[in-house]
């Protein structure tokens, strides 16, 4: 069954959506629920679910904040429910990639429509992880298949290579600003020229590429290997191994596993 999440401040709808709905029927269960969204943070992370029920104003957090934190990490179907008709929030909400988006009061049969929708929104997104286990692509994947010329600039290059020799340390923009003495604006732009990504985000893709090559090795856990590339924690390895990958490190070590014990073909 798909397990859903409801955050939504007002208990009076809250308890309703969790009691009133047919959820069974739907092939759901409501594994759990918020009142704002940093308790729905921390459901989230902790129960994982399959699709999530959000409101977009509430207090502490708002539904759209909590959203940008989350919904790329942990990979789950968000339908936001609103009193609202903003134009600004339906298009954050469409960017943020928010299934559908439901203003109240809630409708029954648009909500069972949005759930199904989420629902096969699911599906697809298991479907593509599961074709790239059989065809073996999660063995070969390449976060960093653009070629970059290091030659044409050489503080782009200097970039790159204090990259590789750090990337198992804890590093931020500022240590290689403090190592070449450029201001961070100027590297900033210079570097994402030349790779088209900003330093963030090309220092993540190459310390997951060096753990799907060190996951390989099972002498080496999945938690040291996290380590081995620079990430502080697991849980945090795991949510930026599963953004970029499409699945858990331990999933990762399965499907190289399975891989390595099926015959080969003459």
């Amino acid at each position: 069954m798909y397990q859903v999440l409801i955050v939504e401040d007002e208990e009076i709808i809250r308890k309703g959506l969790v009691y009133t709905i047919p959820w069974s029927e739907m092939d759901c269960v409501v594994v759990g629920e918020a009142a704002n969204g940093v308790e729905g943070t921390a459901q989230i992370e902790k129960l994982r679910p399959d699709i999530v029920l959000v409101d977009i104003n509430m207090p502490v957090k708002d539904g759209l904040e909590m959203l940008r934190e989350t919904i790329s990490q942990h990979h789950f179907s968000a339908v936001i429910l609103s009193g609202y008709s903003s134009f600004d929030y339906a298009k954050t909400a469409m960017h943020l990639g928010v299934t559908e988006y439901l203003l109240k009061p809630i409708n029954r049969e648009e909500l069972r429509k949005a759930v199904e929708n989420a629902k096969q929104r699911q599906e697809m997104r298991h479907a593509w992880v599961d074709r790239r286990q059989e065809k073996g692509e999660l063995l070969h994947i390449q976060l960093l298949d653009k070629a970059v010329d290091e030659e044409t600039d050489q503080i782009a290059g200097q970039m790159l290579a204090f990259i590789e020799q750090h990337f198992s340390e804890k590093i931020v923009m500022q240590d290689v600003v403090s190592h070449l003495n450029y201001s961070e604006t100027f590297l900033n732009k210079r570097f994402k020229k030349v790779t088209g990504m900003t330093f963030t985000e090309y220092l993540n893709r190459f310390r997951i590429q060096k753990a799907v090559e060190i996951l390989k090795d099972e002498s080496i856990s999945s938690p040291e290997a996290g380590y081995l590339c620079g990430f502080s924690t697991p849980k945090y390895f795991k949510d930026v191994f599963r953004k970029y990958v499409g699945c858990t490190p331990k999933e990762y070590r399965e499907a190289a596993r399975s891989r390595k014990k099926e015959p080969e073909v003459p």
